[in-house]
């Protein structure tokens, strides 16, 4: 099939490569704009463009949609198909209906749960048990096309945001390739989606990850998870930030007051219902440690409060 494919970061690569193995055309690629990246901010092309320029598939990176350029790529390129997945702008009118199949996207949600830009994430802050990925069609709304196929993935209670976004990104890829397949042969019915269930998934902020010893046990426990690798959940001690890479559950079984320091090893802090176990943690301007270390180099002691 011939397919035009839009998207930027690694999980839209990793379904573009899983296009391109199942041996489809992928007659040119829509992808944003290179970016500086790293300390040297040195100009990096995203991974679907590094990707397709391995693939000698022609790229364009528009810095916009709306200015009618793109219309006439569209209809030159003749795709049968438009995929999107991970593009980050939505598609204007006039480009959704020219491919005689549409444009379809794959969204990491079981929609119309979590629409927007950061459904994994959210999935594990809110100590979901299961997500998946959601082939739709495109419209002109965000994240509110009809559905075509669901595949549901689910999340262990330890699994963080940046462990779920592998699994899932590997499960869209092949579920992308099976939705394809199955549209091409006129098998798949589109469903609306039930738009009163509909959640939103906006983007995480580093204000966000903030979090403190009065809520719970599982609130923070999914709140280091799901802010896992960015931008990383912390409390703040003596005016300082002590970011919290990993941690686990834990009883408060005498009911101490929250910010008690219960154990030390491992380094448990009662909450405001249940206990938390911080086994990695970073504090401000250091290295990432365990928790006991770090409780050792402050010099915490049983009773003590955070």
């Amino acid at each position: 099939m011939r397919i035009l494919f839009m998207g930027t970061p690694d999980i839209a690569a990793e379904s573009l490569a899983a296009l391109i193995a199942a041996g489809h055309e992928i007659v040119g690629v829509f992808t944003r704009a290179d970016k500086p990246v790293g300390r040297k901010q040195i100009l990096t092309a995203p991974p679907v463009k590094q990707l397709a320029v391995q693939h000698n598939i022609p790229v364009w990176q528009p810095a916009t949609l709306r200015d009618g350029k793109a219309e006439p790529i569209f209809r030159e390129l003749a795709p049968d198909l438009v995929v999107v997945v991970a593009y980050g702008r939505i598609l204007p009118p006039e480009l959704l209906h020219i491919a005689p199949l549409g444009c379809i996207n794959l969204h990491v949600s079981l929609l119309p749960k979590y629409r927007g830009s950061a459904p994994i994430q959210w999935a594990v802050l809110n100590g979901d048990a299961e997500t998946g990925v959601t082939i739709m069609q495109l419209d002109e709304g965000c994240d509110t096309g009809d559905i075509l196929m669901v595949e549901r993935v689910p999340i262990g209670p330890e699994t963080t945001s940046g462990e779920l976004f592998d699994q899932v990104s590997a499960i869209g890829a092949k579920t992308l390739v099976t939705a394809v397949e199955k549209l091409a042969a006129g098998e798949l019915t589109p469903q609306p989606q039930d738009d009163s269930q509909a959640t939103q998934a906006p983007p995480l902020k580093k204000e966000m990850a903030r979090f403190d010893f009065t809520q719970s046990a599982a609130h923070i426990h999914n709140w280091v998870r799901g802010m896992n690798p960015w931008p990383a959940a912390f409390f703040e001690l003596d005016g300082k930030k002590v970011k919290v890479l990993e941690s686990r559950v834990a009883p408060n079984e005498n009911a101490a007051p929250a910010g008690t320091v219960l154990a030390l090893k491992p380094l448990t802090i009662a909450c405001g219902e249940g206990a938390v176990q911080l086994l990695t943690v970073t504090p401000e301007g250091g290295k990432p440690m365990a928790g006991t270390a770090w409780a050792a180099g402050r010099r915490l002691k049983a009773g003590d409060s955070l």
